[in-house]
């Protein structure tokens, strides 16, 4: 049975919805209202709060620390310099991604390693003859996000820190509370935003000073509905709904490459070893069969087909994760894994796998949708993610 979070008590009172889900074996928010809407819009027009807590978290600390981030993720870690952090996957021998998440390097010798699923065995067991510690601090840390354009005037507001001059994935030290935290300017949300660090004493002291400022920048709650449209517009991927771990995977269609995932940006092969690298530049030098990529719905052809029915059509307001099959001349190509309406570009969106040489942007494929129970296909075009990239996530100073 899932736990509260260290923010419990201050996000049970305010959900009236008294929706929640699992995760990582806490309770979740999934919205505070019936109805997401207004968490959304805080999250894209104002400023929404997000309770991270569950997300994993290790302290590598030591003289190997670098050694031992630089061996195992796919990234350089050499280049990560202290109070930055950086968007990283990494993968087992055969270069298969078993998670991504961000590593911030907080010291020249300590690093946080933030992850949607457990790793702390694989990284002992890639510790080995290093002179590292590893202490996972799941629970001893707290974390909450701060995301949307008026975000910064949020924590101008109660952390004593300049956050004017903090870049996008730079992290620095604080105090909100009389609580010394961490602040690092990332998210999942594809917009201007921060996440805060939290020991886990400090929590609802830290959550009170943000509620206290809460008008100035209409700071709202948000839960995992609005996150995961959000998330949706900028492209982010989901595991376990856009792609799977290869320790989970049963088959090899469920075991992606960073290539596949379209995150080879993420790959740094003049690295001279690091855990999958060989497999990694096999996969390199031979053109993916298939990669993640966004697709935009025809709305027209929805339209259409709801028209014909006797319908209204009627804009999902939830992210779908049921798989739907992506055709191209009538032979299934791909899948799209999550779809969502954005509020935002008033477009029908899609984060799907496709197979060579279909992924290739501005290529026509056929979606499968159904209508009244019935099966049918509309027009869908592939198009580059993010699909939504506003220009204050990553303006220093914020505009706001």
């Amino acid at each position: 049975m899932p736990i509260g979070t260290p923010f419990h008590a201050r996000t049970f009172a305010l959900c009236d919805s008294l929706s929640y889900r699992d995760w990582a074996g806490y309770f979740a928010v999934s919205s505070y209202e019936a109805h997401h809407e207004h968490e959304y819009h805080a999250i894209r027009n104002a400023a929404a709060l997000i309770d991270i807590s569950p997300l994993y978290k290790y302290l590598v600390t030591g003289p190997d620390a670098v050694r031992l981030v630089d061996r195992v993720i796919t990234r350089d870690a050499t280049r990560i310099a202290v109070g930055q952090a950086v968007y990283t996957t990494w993968c087992d021998e055969q270069g298969h991604v078993l998670d991504d998440g961000t590593v911030a390097r907080l010291e020249d010798e300590r690093f946080r390693w933030t992850a949607a699923e457990p790793n702390l065995r694989w990284l002992r067991q890639n510790a080995v003859g290093l002179r590292v510690q590893i202490e996972d601090e799941s629970e001893q840390t707290a974390a909450l996000a701060v995301q949307g354009p008026t975000s910064a005037r949020v924590l101008r507001a109660v952390a004593d820190c300049d956050i004017d001059r903090l870049r996008y994935f730079g992290v620095t030290r604080a105090r909100i509370a009389n609580a010394d935290v961490e602040i690092s300017r990332t998210g999942y949300t594809g917009d201007l935003g921060y996440e805060i660090w939290v020991p886990r004493q400090s929590a609802l002291d830290v959550w009170d000073a943000l509620e206290r400022v809460a008008g100035l920048a209409r700071l709202t709650p948000a839960g995992m509905l609005a996150l995961d449209v959000a998330r949706v517009e900028a492209g982010l991927l989901l595991l376990d709904v856009d792609f799977h771990s290869s320790r989970k995977a049963t088959i090899a269609s469920q075991r992606y490459t960073p290539f596949e995932l379209g995150l080879g940006r993420l790959v740094h092969l003049h690295k001279t070893s690091f855990v999958g690298r060989e497999a990694l530049v096999r996969a390199q030098a031979s053109a993916p069969g298939r990669q993640i990529v966004g697709l935009e719905i025809e709305w027209t052809d929805v339209e259409a087909l709801h028209e014909q029915a006797g319908l209204v059509p009627l804009a999902p307001a939830i992210a779908s994760r049921v798989a739907v099959p992506v055709m191209k001349d009538g032979r299934q190509i791909g899948r799209a894994t999550t779809t969502a309406w954005s509020p935002t570009l008033k477009r029908l969106l899609a984060l799907a796998t496709v197979d060579a040489p279909y992924f290739q942007p501005g290529t026509r494929l056929d979606f499968e949708y159904t209508v009244d129970a019935s099966r049918h296909v509309v027009g869908a075009r592939v198009v580059p993610t993010p699909f939504l990239s506003p220009a204050r996530k990553t303006a220093t100073p914020p505009s706001l």
